[in-house]
């Protein structure tokens, strides 16, 4: 199945546009397990049982695995997801940028050895950054656009000699030149709404993968009235994935830390679906 179709299913299956990051940080786990990187999968693998009804989407972030040298775990995640939530597409949050063989060795390690749905791109090197990730059919990639760090002004604002702003100039090209196979989404941050308008207004039926609710601060509500694009039937075109992570991973220190988590994303994805501007 291709991801945009996977994902379609997975929002209407779960009433949902959440999508839980996964970002562990073994400082932060609960209970005897604090401190305890052996412990990563088996800590992640509990929020998405926890959380698998109520989601879009998983994004695990692949540097929280690699510092602690626990790739192997999130080999082990990943299948634990196609397990227990095959319908639940995985978005692997790498951020890669490279050209050439090295982007095709970036592609295998997120398609082949972590069977990963969709991944992350930053675009700053051009289309041939881009290209080698497009030939895995199906496949999803979404390409930094407008992030939610108050250091993306220092380029993503920034005016080209045609007058637009470098993250416009990126939605542009993402919604027609570089989208040849249908793959491509955006990723843009929720502490930026008006920006995110703007990028709708661009890419009207791009996916759009917005992180920045709960810890990083951005309001849930304003960004699905700034990211929808509805019908008359409540969808709309291009989805919203609207990513919140350590407010679910980290919203109990103690052994309830799996229900908590269920809360706190149960919660997220009602106040969600009750700030579309179009009811189903």
């Amino acid at each position: 199945m291709r991801f945009t179709d996977q994902l379609a299913a997975a929002q209407q299956r779960n009433q949902s546009m959440l999508c839980v990051g996964l970002d562990p940080e073994p400082a932060r786990f609960p209970g005897a397990w604090k401190g305890d990187a052996s412990r990563i999968a088996e800590f992640c693998a509990a929020i998405v049982d926890a959380t698998r009804d109520l989601v879009c989407a998983f994004k695990p972030q692949v540097a929280y695995f690699a510092a602690h040298r626990a790739e192997d775990q999130l080999e082990q995640l990943l299948a634990h997801i196609r397990r227990v939530a095959p319908e639940v597409p995985v978005i692997l949050d790498a951020k890669r940028g490279d050209i050439g063989a090295t982007a095709e060795q970036y592609a295998l390690e997120a398609f082949q050895r972590y069977r990963a749905d969709a991944l992350t791109l930053s675009p700053f090197m051009g289309f041939d950054s881009i290209e080698p990730y497009l030939r895995w059919d199906g496949k999803g990639l979404f390409l930094l656009c407008r992030t939610s760090n108050p250091g993306g002004d220092d380029l993503q604002a920034q005016s080209l000699a045609t007058g637009e702003l470098l993250y416009e100039r990126i939605a542009r090209l993402a919604a027609h030149d570089w989208n040849r196979n249908g793959q491509l989404g955006l990723v843009v941050g929720a502490t930026y709404p008006r920006e995110v308008e703007r990028v709708r207004q661009l890419a009207p039926t791009l996916p759009l993968l917005i992180p920045g609710i709960g810890a990083q601060g951005g309001d849930a509500a304003a960004t699905v009235r700034a990211g929808w694009r509805g019908d008359a039937a409540g969808g709309t075109q291009g989805a919203i994935l609207v990513s919140s992570s350590r407010a679910v991973l980290y919203a109990s220190a103690g052994d309830d830390f799996a229900a908590a988590a269920r809360r706190v994303a149960q919660a997220a994805r009602e106040e969600l679906q009750l700030a579309r501007p179009i009811r189903g």
